[in-house]
């Protein structure tokens, strides 16, 4: 899975995927909706903005975002991970345009 970004349909990339016999699914092109990382994303900001002081430096910032990742509740990955089906038949009803999810 990739978002058809440049980087990732480079000629290197497609002959080591071919290589490894490993298919590309169809995506639509920046999809927020179907993409997954965009979820965990939110989900560890607002994490480290309910703490208390918040981060000050870029130090900090760096601490808590590190210390949240690892107090991530695994049941928001696992939510992200069983909600792709919902997401994938929504996406495709509305031909991939915004799904309210």
């Amino acid at each position: 899975m990739d978002d058809n970004a440049r980087p990732h349909r480079a000629a290197i990339v497609d002959d080591f995927l071919e290589s490894e016999g490993i298919s590309r699914m169809e995506w639509p092109a920046y999809s927020l909706d179907l993409n997954p990382i965009e979820n965990l994303w939110d989900a560890l900001g607002r994490a480290v903005c309910r703490r208390f002081p918040p981060p000050a430096t870029l130090r900090d910032l760096e601490t808590a975002l590190q210390e949240e990742w690892r107090l991530l509740d695994s049941a928001v990955v696992g939510h992200l991970v069983t909600s792709m089906i919902i997401r994938c038949t929504l996406c495709m009803k509305v031909r991939g345009a915004h799904i309210p999810y």
